[in-house]
């Protein structure tokens, strides 16, 4: 049975597994992990009865596991998974008209060469992405305007120093990870960016064309998770500025402990500094390596006071209050059943609507509808 404190189930949408959950206004945009599936619409108007309006799939070899919606625009990811499929579907992004949810309507495709694109963010303008692109060592970032969204345009990029390899640039990582964007968030004229093993940077984006490195923090090789997402608190708390970075439980550099979560001190923004982390209690009794997807993953985009949703994979729904960010304390959580046929569950993803609702979606099947009188 799920165990469940301060949080209830109160719907479900049985569909596959997936990375990403959105919502804009009462209708949920799923991104699936695995093909044939690709994207699912749904209509969460009663939460209690989803339903499914729409089903867009995907070709062998490919996913588009991450969505964002607003202004009746849709854009997913399209990036390998794999090595079959068609190579000339390629990487990038489908835009989608989703005026009409139950109807989406393909509006153009951006390609990229490579890989393609991984997370990234949306404002209903501009799309703050990590794609793959030729002549560069693995993802950069990259801003596009989707003012015209038949049109998306690219108005700045930004890379770490080496990954230009048609360039000339010299690549000083030889013995070490290959850089990768993995998730750009923005909040004003800064650009939060997550690098995977290479930690997080913080940009100046006043001017979108000309990206500036205002300051950058690593926690590797020290502590072995690869950083995933950086996520701005939108105002002061205790006077200071915050950042929750949460470390993703994947791809760790040597057996370890489950990853956490820290929370940064921004206020001087050239000088990043961790003044606190949150680990699931008891979690990490002693130190000793646990197998991969067993600690945190993600923090909701989307916040309602000092409570975060997270998605903390094997621990499903964890709700973190950050009103005091030198001490952060858990103050509810849903851990689901695994799936059908699985040993464990997955949380990947969590989002909230304007209702106070938490969407939690598995990467192996399906999402839970939740609500907790602590939002």
């Amino acid at each position: 049975m799920a165990d469940a404190h301060n949080a209830k189930r109160i719907g479900a949408v049985d569909c596959p597994g997936g990375g990403q959950v959105w919502i804009d206004g009462h209708i949920l945009y799923v991104g699936h992990m695995r093909h044939p599936s690709g994207t699912s619409i749904v209509d969460v108007s009663d939460p209690r009865a989803p339903k499914i309006l729409a089903t867009i799939e995907m070709p062998e070899g490919w996913h588009s596991h991450k969505v964002h919606a607003a202004n009746g625009i849709m854009v997913v990811n399209h990036e390998r998974l794999g090595k079959g499929g068609p190579a000339e579907f390629g990487g990038g992004l489908g835009i989608y008209d989703v005026s009409k949810p139950a109807n989406p309507r393909l509006i153009t495709k951006w390609k990229t060469a490579g890989k393609g694109v991984h997370r990234y963010s949306f404002d209903g303008r501009y799309a703050y992405i990590s794609p793959t692109v030729e002549g560069y060592i693995g993802n950069i970032v990259m801003i596009l305007d989707l003012v015209d969204p038949a049109r998306p345009v690219e108005v700045g990029r930004w890379w770490i120093p080496g990954q230009w390899q048609a360039g000339g640039e010299e690549y000083p990582w030889t013995d070490w990870v290959e850089p990768r964007c993995h998730h750009p968030l923005r909040v004003g004229d800064r650009l939060y960016v997550s690098y995977w093993h290479h930690g997080f940077f913080i940009l100046d984006i006043a001017d979108m064309a000309k990206p500036k490195l205002v300051s950058a923090a690593n926690t590797s090789p020290t502590f072995p998770h690869p950083t995933h997402t950086c996520l701005v608190y939108p105002t002061p708390l205790k006077g200071r500025r915050v950042m929750v970075v949460a470390d993703e439980d994947v791809a760790k550099l040597w057996p370890a402990p489950p990853s956490f979560t820290w929370i940064y001190d921004i206020t001087q923004e050239r000088a990043p500094v961790p003044i606190s982390t949150f680990q699931v209690a008891g979690l990490d009794p002693d130190g000793a390596p646990q197998p991969a997807m067993t600690g945190c993953h993600q923090p909701s985009e989307r916040l309602a006071g000092t409570v975060i949703p997270f998605a903390w994979f094997a621990q499903g729904l964890r709700l973190v209050d950050i009103a005091d960010p030198f001490a952060p304390k858990e103050v509810g959580y849903y851990r689901p059943d695994p799936p059908p046929g699985c040993e464990r569950a997955s949380s990947n993803d969590v989002t909230i609507d304007d209702r106070g609702l938490i969407y939690l979606i598995d990467r192996q099947r399906g999402v839970d509808i939740i609500e907790s009188s602590v939002l």
